[in-house]
């Protein structure tokens, strides 16, 4: 119908000029009082034949519209439809070239952050060796600030690497008991620097996913539940078989700001006061679980805590 309603705008001022000679045809008749008969008789024909001619048209228009759509350009009619067609190839040839300039220039950039952040990442070995040697609150500290410092680097490279077409999916079934425990063993000098309660709940589940882009997830959460926790604990446990959930007795999340929190650089009330948020980790969360095909949600209280859950019961990828 909205296709029908397309053609008759289509062909408007044909249809007005055909009414406007039929009538003044018609008026013709009657005024010379010529016989009723003589006047529709003519008039039914060339009705008769405009439906004809518009119903063949009208399955032409229907032709060269679903032609557009499998964008192959019907045979121009006419020099203004040729002019028409030619600036469209024009534009699509722009449009390609433009496509594999940005295209090479996203991966000239990919390349470089690349090799950057493995430059980057070799003091930063170096200086966690030196740490580990020590036992101080000063060595905890820098450990934590190097820890950050990693996390960052890390977050340069996914956010890179998340709309490339040559992202490392390795997706089989993992021990989530695993994952989990090397997300915490990257964090114990923080939790031990803060005195900060871990409990830990071995979760004893299976989930098909990707181990390395669901260690950045939790090690992200956990970070944050770290950085905003001042004392109390972080809580690590399944609600549900397949639900995992990490919750803290932080700061929390308001309300109003619950709902955007996985929004690209939206730090909140909280994330202002923080100068150090950056407002990517979360939506970076959320991007990859999407792509792993998990469920990510949270629930938040000012003062009390705030409660992050991911659902790995969803299984709508396969395994390699």
């Amino acid at each position: 119908m909205k296709l029908f309603g397309s053609y008759l705008k289509y062909r408007a001022k044909t249809i007005v000029t055909c009414i406007l000679i039929a009538g003044i045809f018609a008026s013709s008749y009657l005024l010379f009082d010529m016989p009723k008969i003589a006047v529709l008789y003519p008039l039914a024909l060339t009705l008769g034949i405009g439906l004809i001619a518009a119903s063949v048209d009208l399955v032409f228009f229907v032709k060269r519209h679903n032609r557009i759509l499998s964008e192959e350009l019907p045979s121009p009619k006419n020099k203004l439809e040729e002019d028409y067609q030619f600036i469209i190839e024009k534009m699509r040839e722009e449009a390609e070239i433009a496509g594999q300039k940005a295209s090479a220039d996203y991966t000239d950039m990919v390349e470089y952050y690349t090799v950057w952040a493995h430059q980057i990442k070799t003091p930063i070995a170096a200086m966690r060796l030196n740490l580990q040697s020590e036992d101080t609150d000063s060595a905890r500290r820098l450990m934590g600030d190097l820890n950050r410092i990693e996390a960052y680097v890390e977050m340069v490279l996914t956010f890179l690497r998340l709309d490339s077409n040559n992202t490392d999916y390795l997706i089989k079934e993992y021990d989530i008991d695993e994952i989990v425990r090397s997300a915490i063993r990257k964090f114990s000098r923080e939790f031990i620097l803060k005195k900060l309660k871990l409990e830990y709940e071995q979760v004893t589940y299976k989930a098909v996913t990707d181990s390395k882009w669901l260690t950045f997830i939790v090690e992200q959460i956990i970070s944050n539940a770290v950085k905003y926790t001042s004392e109390g604990s972080v809580r690590i446990y399944m609600s549900t078989p397949g639900v995992l959930c990490i919750e803290d007795t932080g700061i929390g999340i308001s309300e109003e700001d619950l709902p955007r929190i996985f929004e690209n650089g939206y730090t909140g009330f909280n994330g202002r006061e923080d100068k150090r948020a950056s407002g990517i980790g979360l939506y970076l969360c959320k991007r990859i679980a999407d792509n792993l095909g998990h469920k990510l949600s949270a629930e938040s209280e000012p003062g009390v805590g705030t409660k992050l859950m991911i659902d790995l019961r969803k299984k709508n990828i396969g395994i390699e």
